[in-house]
């Protein structure tokens, strides 16, 4: 286990209107904003989504199942950002429903909201955290200096 402690920095509010793609609006503001590390809420709604619902298959390297959703549907996520080489990367899990179908996982595949989404960053300082690559997964994980 690795951890580490720090301090909340700014708050910021957003509202993504009809459309608006979700990594690439919350990335934009961490950059614009200069956050390096942050904690996101989200709750609102998704038009559509492709979520990673889990591994299709573990060995010899993880392969991610996908599952499209076809909204409109209500949504609720938790996530972070913390920035790799190329900048501030978010990492988010979400709820999403529409009726009896509902999706729970990581919207990685993109996705894009319905009407509104309402967007809660957190920023977490006086911590070294990065996303750096890691050769046995693949994947750019969360490492804490």
């Amino acid at each position: 286990m690795e951890y580490a402690v720090g301090n909340t920095g700014r708050v910021i509010a957003a509202r993504l209107f009809e459309g608006d793609k979700l990594y690439e609006s919350i990335e934009g503001i961490a950059k614009k904003e200069g956050i390096k590390s942050a904690a996101v809420l989200i709750t609102g709604g998704f038009r559509k989504a492709d979520v990673v619902v889990g591994p299709a298959t573990e060995t010899p390297k993880i392969v991610p199942k996908h599952k499209d959703f076809s909204g409109p549907g209500e949504v609720l996520g938790v996530g972070t950002i913390y920035c790799d080489d190329e900048g501030p990367k978010m990492h988010i899990h979400t709820a999403i429903g529409k009726g009896d179908e509902v999706v729970v996982g990581c919207p990685r595949g993109g996705a894009s909201t319905f009407l509104i989404l309402e967007v809660t960053i957190i920023e977490i300082t006086g911590i070294d955290a990065a996303r750096e690559f890691d050769e046995k997964t693949g994947f750019k994980l969360l490492r804490l200096g």
